[in-house]
């Protein structure tokens, strides 16, 4: 039976920039390999599935899937598909809503968004709070996956370090914008220092654009993702990792991460922080997201 879909590009506000996502509308009665089998045809860096709520208060499932394996969580499926079934169910119109949605991580609250003739808008609260994992980093073996000098790596106090809101990354620090360019990513020499389940995010301070406090780039290889253009699970984490290493003061912290730029696909990616000694109270993520292109699987 046809099976209709969209694909969104996230994060952004302009068509072909940001993060494409495939948001398949009726994903009840699909089994995970069937899931997992039309993310690998879509190939892009994540697929979402709607299906119904298990609970009627909240207002769907999402299974969330790269080309390589399931997430239990993850930031531009989640605006996306917040975007997408607001649009859907408002017919173009405009709307301020909240939605709660299932996902394997939990419930996660969304807040949405819509205006007349500007891409829709959403942000959710983190369903976990970022927690540092124990973990023996060698900053030789990062460096040589990066093909970087360990110079490259670091700045100020931040050093390379494991966190998870959901899902984990290695969180790599470099010293400046052009060292983050200028990384040629080796996946066989990252896996052989990390292990196959690693994921890196490479951050420095500032960015391209001038709103931006962090710039950086992901690479997933166990996920089947070469270089993601946004990546909102890894800014879930790398709260942790800032309020860790800056030492945030207490109070409202509204920041801004760059990203996809090097792929010729800018992104950006609302996180606001709310401090109260040294512990996050609150945080949420957010963006924008732009409708591309719509059909139907014949599945």
């Amino acid at each position: 039976m046809p099976r209709p879909y969209a694909i969104y590009d996230v994060f952004t506000s302009d068509r072909l920039a940001g993060n494409p996502l495939a948001v398949v509308f009726d994903g009840q009665g699909l089994s995970d390999s069937r899931m997992q089998a039309i993310a690998r045809e879509f190939n892009l860096s994540e697929t979402v599935f709607v299906t119904p709520p298990e609970n009627p208060a909240h207002s769907a499932r999402l299974r969330i899937f790269t080309p390589g394996r399931e997430l239990p969580f993850a930031g531009h499926p989640t605006v996306g598909a917040a975007v997408a079934l607001a649009e859907l169910n408002h017919n173009g119109g405009e709307a301020d809503l909240v939605s709660v949605f299932e996902e394997n991580v939990g419930p996660v609250r969304c807040a949405v968004k819509l205006l007349s003739g500007q891409a829709g808008f959403a942000e959710f609260d983190l369903p976990k709070r970022s927690e540092q994992l124990s973990s023996t980093i060698d900053p030789q073996k990062v460096a040589d996956a990066l093909c970087l000098s360990v110079s490259d790596l670091g700045f100020e106090n931040h050093r390379s370090s494991v966190w998870s809101a959901g899902v984990p990354f290695v969180m790599v620090p470099v010293r400046d914008i052009a060292a983050a360019g200028s990384i040629a990513f080796d996946a066989g020499r990252w896996t052989a220092a990390l292990g196959k389940t690693s994921a890196a995010y490479v951050y420095c301070r500032g960015g391209v654009d001038h709103r931006a406090s962090f710039h950086a780039r992901m690479f997933a290889p166990d996920m089947g993702i070469a270089e993601d253009p946004a990546t909102g699970g890894a800014v879930a984490a790398m709260s942790g990792a800032i309020l860790h290493f800056d030492a945030l003061a207490d109070g409202h912290h509204a920041l801004v991460i760059e990203q996809g730029v090097e792929m010729g696909r800018p992104s950006h990616i609302d996180l606001h922080l709310e401090i109260k000694n040294q512990q996050v109270l609150r945080a949420r993520i957010g963006g924008r997201a732009v409708k591309i292109a719509s059909g139907n699987l014949f599945l």
